[in-house]
């Protein structure tokens, strides 16, 4: 198993914003295509206006295959549109657990 952590700098003042129109429009397109959903986070202190997400795959080849499937489509490119111009940044990064990580 392989975990994306996604990390969205958001523009300052849209964070709300941004948060529900992915829980409307986009959380559930997401959970349809890409597998395991592990949460979705919003920093309180430290470096504000951050959500970050985490997801669960069995492997690279099964994450990049979900994710062609759902940009394909239409409903996610409908909700790419409504959240147009509310992030500033957008990182990804695919973690590895440890062989004691309670997440294999």
């Amino acid at each position: 198993m392989i975990y994306e952590e996604r990390d969205y700098h958001v523009k300052p003042g849209k964070l709300a914003e941004f948060v529900n129109l992915y829980k409307t429009y986009g959380v559930e397109i997401q959970k349809k295509y890409l597998g395991t959903f592990i949460g979705y986070f919003t920093s309180e202190i430290g470096e504000l206006n951050h959500v970050v997400a985490l997801w669960g795959y069995e492997g690279l080849d099964d994450r990049l295959a979900r994710r062609r499937a759902m940009l394909a489509d239409p409903e996610w490119q409908d909700y790419m549109r409504r959240v147009d111009g509310l992030l500033a940044q957008q990182n990804s990064r695919v973690l590895l657990p440890t062989d004691f990580s309670p997440l294999q």
